[in-house]
């Protein structure tokens, strides 16, 4: 490999930038040249100024930014051997033999096309004496390594695509606002997604907004049972007491036969058999643009720094990969087999292959969707033949986060649909203890999917010695068979002692299940919690905002996360914002440290730089706090910049819940509650906490709490994040080659 030519082709997504900074920032680090190609592959053949040598400043100041700096177009030259046999020699020309194309499968099928007819393409260069033999063997091959970038979550290979978890941000706020009006008008609105032959918009958004109905393309209906079934369901959850109805359909969505179901059909549907109005909203190009969520800007940070790497060891035998993502770890995959099976799934879609089409989307987007058809019901079914009708307490414990409610919702609903009675308590572990709960309905949890907080109440109240007997007594008194404890530590704590209570107190032995909701993102068993995705793009969000502010101002700002002892919240805005510095309890910094950044800080502002950003844990340090290392910078930087500091505080804890939060909520109810139902008709039940890992939904035995948790500290003893750090010191800090 010579150097490195990265570009952006097909329709542009957030997180683009991210990769494209990530990228640049990882090869000069390793000492390798890296050019952009502006416009995509019209740059390709254009070549001249569309083909330009970046350096580490060039790509400063763009992970916020939405779309694509370096431009995306579609180019029919490109198609023709001719403009391929120009996008070699102007490639050849810069010296350039390696491609990092981030974009869809039809992006990524150019490449390998133009990867293919290579040597060919030299060797016609070398015939037309554009370039010489000498030059033609030191470009025998074209290594190309693509990154899936698009919104609709299509691409085979990886979990998420680049740009479609700020696609959904997109919707969901959009469907969230739509909801109030609908509501106060008791209308219903039809909300069109994009998405072409893929329902991953359309079904996510619809189960984190709590929709009445969905159409996607992997799950059309018949043709002439859709409009009754759907306007039944929508005049049930009228009766049902529900002001408004909304309906999510995927722009590619059709009827069995393959006849397009439009917005208007249905809008026009709802009108004629309920007698009411509805509204059509087409969110169209807003799903695309905009700043990118903190996922996305770790995907495209993660994703850039891993094309890189794997262009720098690649050998001319191997096989063109696709860059990917399978739960929280970066995979390749070759790349041709991720885009026919892509393409496979378009085929079956015009084929009606309907069943094999869901199959090849996987089991996480079938679950889903069989969890959505329980959700979206007005009513619960009718109650189903079932062993021991149960009796199953919800709670929350901890403080509160983002999807505590989310989890409710789906925990109250699942078991009432297999004919279980659910019950709340009111104020964590004191409601146990206090006999303070009540029997919920289908409609008492209705509309809680997008609501902050814990609207059963919650503290940090860990049981003590007299207060088992309380416990113990109320579940004797209330008949509880099954206890679901979603949140944090005093969570997963008063649980353990509950279960480790068991033969003292006898009604302790029933399945006990701990679901992780905390923002600090700080529980064993689990590599991610509910409400830290939202406390992430919440601390993004203010630092973009506090970043503008610096620059007008040459001015360098020590922001402090919450987290206690878990660096994860600091970490990971500190990676999505770019950040020079990030201190973590788990890697506390000496006076040393503090120097040698202080160093780097008066360097970068001598040589021009107008801001400084300073992340920091809110327990990395006992005596290095904020406000010391606000002064210390103060002090020692002088006249060259300002500091302040921000203490983000509660904000972290309030808000929305992201549509991550909302999805991965309701997923990690639903399969608690099996298991807690699973477990409370067996003669021997367990107990255990749930989370996910390796990108499933798995779950640990509670007796296993004390050895995976480091109960001193509150976390977890092993953290899959913290091997991220080389990448994050990758990206902060210039490379020192020439």
């Amino acid at each position: 490999m010579n150097k490195i030519a990265i570009f952006t082709s097909g329709g542009d997504s957030s997180g683009m930038n991210a990769a494209l900074r990530s990228a640049v920032r990882t090869a000069l680090n390793l000492g390798v040249e890296i050019y952009a190609v502006y416009e995509g592959y019209r740059g390709l053949v254009d070549g001249k100024e569309k083909i330009k040598k970046l350096t580490w400043d060039d790509v400063g100041g763009i992970l916020q930014l939405g779309g694509t700096v370096i431009g995306t177009a579609r180019c029919q030259r490109f198609r023709t051997r001719a403009g391929r046999l120009r996008a070699a020699h102007n490639l050849i020309e810069n010296g350039i033999d390696a491609l990092i194309v981030i974009g869809g499968d039809g992006s990524l099928t150019g490449a390998d096309i133009f990867r293919e007819d290579w040597p060919g393409l030299v060797q016609e260069l070398v015939e037309t004496d554009e370039i010489d033999s000498k030059t033609a063997q030191r470009y025998p091959n074209l290594h190309i390594v693509g990154l899936p970038g698009s919104i609709d979550n299509d691409m085979y290979g990886s979990d998420m695509t680049i740009g479609a978890d700020t696609a959904l941000h997109r919707i969901v706020e959009a469907i969230d606002a739509i909801g109030s009006t609908a509501a106060s008008h008791q209308r219903s609105f039809v909300v069109e997604v994009m998405g072409r032959n893929c329902g991953y918009l359309a079904i996510m958004s619809a189960l984190a907004t709590d929709a009445d109905w969905v159409f996607v393309p992997e799950n059309p209906p018949a043709p002439e049972e859709w409009k009754n079934e759907m306007c039944q369901s929508l005049r049930a959850g009228r009766e049902a007491g529900r002001r408004d109805s909304t309906v999510v359909i995927a722009e590619g969505a059709c009827d069995s036969d393959g006849n397009p179901i439009t917005s208007q059909e249905v809008k026009e549907a709802i009108e004629s058999q309920l007698g009411e109005e509805a509204r059509i909203t087409i969110l169209g190009h807003v799903q695309r643009g905009g700043s990118p969520s903190a996922f996305d800007r770790n995907l495209g940070t993660l994703l850039g720094h891993a094309a890189v790497e794997h262009l720098t060891e690649t050998k001319p035998e191997d096989v063109p990969q696709l860059i990917g993502i399978r739960g929280n770890r970066v995979i390749a995959s070759p790349l041709m087999d991720c885009v026919d099976r892509t393409q496979e799934i378009a085929k079956l879609a015009q084929a009606h292959q309907y069943d094999k089409m869901r199959e090849m989307r996987g089991w996480s987007f079938t679950s889903v969707y069989e969890i959505l058809h329980v959700l979206l019901q007005a009513e619960p079914d009718p109650p189903p033949k079932i062993e021991r009708k149960l009796r199953l307490a919800v709670m929350h414990s901890g403080g509160p986060a983002p999807g505590m409610n989310t989890a409710v919702r789906a925990a109250v609903r699942w078991g009432k649909n297999q004919g279980h009675t659910m019950l709340g308590v009111h104020n964590g572990y004191p409601g146990l203890v206090d006999n303070d709960l009540n029997e919920l309905s289908w409609m008492d949890v209705s509309g809680w999917s997008n609501w902050g907080g814990a609207n059963l109440g919650t503290n940090r109240f860990v049981p003590q010695k007299g207060d088992f007997y309380a416990i113990a007594r109320t579940l004797e008194e209330q008949k509880i068979e099954g206890l679901l404890v979603i949140g944090g530590e005093a969570g997963y704590d008063g649980a353990y002692e509950m279960f480790d209570r068991r033969r003292e107190f006898p009604s302790f032995n029933i399945p006990i299940v701990c679901l992780p909701a905390t923002i600090d993102n700080d529980r064993p068993g689990s590599e991610l919690s509910i409400g830290a995705d939202t406390a992430l793009n919440s601390i993004v969000s203010v630092v973009d905002k506090i970043k503008e502010s610096a620059v007008a101002s040459r001015r360098c700002f020590v922001v402090e996360t919450m987290g206690e002892h878990c660096g994860y919240l600091a970490f990971m805005s500190g990676l999505a914002t770019g950040a020079e510095r990030v201190y973590l309890h788990e890697d506390s910094p000496t006076l040393k440290d503090l120097q040698n950044d202080l160093d780097q800080l008066v360097t970068g502002f001598i040589g021009g730089k107008r801001l400084g950003l300073v992340i920091r844990n809110e327990d990395a340090h006992p005596i290095y706090t904020s406000d010391f290392m606000a002064r210390l910078f103060e002090a020692e930087g002088g006249d060259l910049f300002d500091v302040r500091q921000s203490i983000l505080g509660h904000l972290q804890q309030g808000g929305s819940p992201s549509p991550f939060d909302r999805i991965q909520a309701t997923r990690l109810a639903v399969h608690c509650m099996d298991y807690i139902i699973e477990q409370a008709l067996s003669p021997d039940p367990g107990s255990a906490f749930f989370g996910f890992r390796g990108g499933k939904i798995d779950f640990t035995g509670l007796e296993d709490y004390v050895r995976l948790a480091d109960q001193t500290l509150g976390r977890p003893k092993t953290q899959w994040w913290l091997d991220l750090r080389d990448i994050a010191k990758v990206m902060a800090e210039p490379a020192s080659h020439p």
